[in-house]
């Protein structure tokens, strides 16, 4: 950097990515300077020149060097830092300290962690600054990437299935035929060790070594845990836990019956879009915290509701209100987020829990609710203006059936209106009965009485 670089750098001014100070006296303070610039976006900090901006320099011995040696040895881990003595016309020296945003942040300087917002350093939160060693430490000491307990069996014919899907996803770029060279390929073999990812996506019986590689199946009557209706605790492989929930699912799920705009027949479907369960399913299967032995993805079916949970926060500062808005993809266990995202079943651009609401949106639902509590993060899908079909004891006439459509605004009608939508010479007499067989039946529900009375669906 020459003198005229030096007058253009000054002429700046202080930022959140440029620092003055005095003199090598306040070395303290620019080395706080520096470590905020380090965990930010990196910097400058320029010694030799005052808070105004006026280049003054200074004299430098080697006690002054030593000095400086010293202090820029007190960060952790060690920051690259480049360094510059600017020579001015009158023999002193500007000194110059550059550092780029770090990639193994968050960096401590004499034991502190510092941030830079705008021109002003401050001690970084503990919270941002644990959350940040998790990141940082997550590359290479993570759970998945360690070595496998024990000599764990895997399942090849699932893997040679994940590669065929992958062929047919159009997401293997190189053919591969051989599961060994696929397992080494995405990471789950190295050197002939088998991690333990490559456990929970493909082993045969991870349970007793890994027995948090298990699935919780409950069919509960009404809408608490107080009943249950079925029950099963499986373990296995991730694969081989998605196809079950998927089964348990479609068993217990009924098949819902709506009443559609212009169709007089009611519309049987299942009860939630088959692809958003299983999104909400893989999701839980993926991206769950596999460090916790004794957790499980569970799967919880009521009367009014199904939710989906998994072990384990949010990873990397990921909050609930993130996951409804475009977010960043931040998985907590890349390699096995890879597998599934080769098989087909995810995207890598954080959309899978806002696919989950499109889906649920577009079949005529509310959005599903994602909660974080204690340790666990749920989905929970929640029906709408469904007709359960075994709430139909009995065959509907058709009159009936377009009494229902005429009420498929959800809003609640008089008889005269419903008459009118359906035929106007229905006799009171037998619109009534309808009515309160419909109502005895739990297909609808009235408010008021007599000729005030008002029909909706339930």
């Amino acid at each position: 950097m020459t003198v005229p670089d030096l007058e253009a750098e000054v002429a700046k001014g202080e930022s959140d990515t440029l620092e003055f100070k005095k003199t090598t006296a306040e070395r303290e303070a620019a080395m706080r300077t520096l470590c905020g610039m380090l965990n930010g976006s990196g910097g400058r900090v320029l010694i030799g020149v005052t808070e105004a901006g006026k280049i003054r320099g200074q004299d430098v011995s080697d006690a002054t060097l030593k000095d400086m040696a010293q202090v820029l040895a007190q960060f952790d881990p060690a920051a690259p830092f480049r360094q510059q003595w600017v020579l001015l016309p009158d023999g002193k020296r500007v000194l110059v300290i550059e550092a780029d945003a770090s990639p193994v942040a968050p960096h401590t300087y004499n034991g502190r962690p510092y941030r830079r917002l705008n021109s002003t350093t401050s001690v970084l939160p503990q919270a941002e600054y644990q959350r940040r060693l998790l990141e940082r430490d997550h590359a290479t000491r993570r759970w998945e990437t360690l070595p496998a307990a024990g000599s764990p069996v895997l399942d090849m014919p699932e893997v040679r299935r994940m590669l065929s899907d992958a062929v047919a996803a159009g997401r293997l770029e190189t053919p591969i035929t051989d599961p060994r060279q696929a397992l080494e390929k995405l990471g789950l073999v190295n050197a002939q060790r088998t991690t333990q990812a490559a456990v929970v996506a493909f082993a045969v019986e991870p349970f007793p070594d890994y027995p948090q590689c298990a699935l919780r199946l409950a069919r509960f009557r009404g809408v608490t845990k107080a009943e249950f209706l079925d029950q099963q605790q499986l373990t296995g492989h991730a694969f081989k836990l998605l196809r079950e929930a998927d089964l348990f699912l479609r068993r217990h799920l009924p098949v819902a019956g709506r009443f559609e705009p212009g169709v007089m027949e009611r519309k049987d479907e299942p009860l939630f879009p088959p692809l958003a369960l299983r999104e909400a399913l893989v999701n839980a299967l993926a991206h769950r915290d596999y460090s916790i032995p004794g957790g499980a993805v569970s799967v919880a079916v009521y009367d009014d509701r199904v939710e989906i949970t998994s072990t384990g926060t949010l990873p990397f500062g990921l909050t609930v209100s993130d996951l409804v808005r475009d977010h960043v993809s931040k998985p907590r266990n890349p390699l096995l987020a890879e597998v599934f995202f080769r098989r087909g079943l995810i995207e890598k651009w954080g959309r899978g829990t806002q696919r989950i609401i499109d889906l649920c949106v577009a079949a005529g639902h509310p959005p599903p609710e994602f909660e974080e509590r204690a340790g666990d993060v749920t989905v929970r899908f929640i029906p709408s203006g469904y007709v359960p079909p075994h709430r139909i004891e009995h065959d509907l006439t058709d009159r009936q059936r377009r009494i229902l459509h005429a009420l498929r605004d959800g809003r609640p009608h008089r008889a005269d209106a419903i008459r009118a939508g359906v035929d106007p010479n229905i006799p009171d007499r037998t619109l009534r009965n309808d009515l309160t067989l419909l109502k005895s039946w739990g297909l609808i529900q009235t408010s008021g009485r007599g000729a005030g009375a008002r029909w909706s669906l339930v």
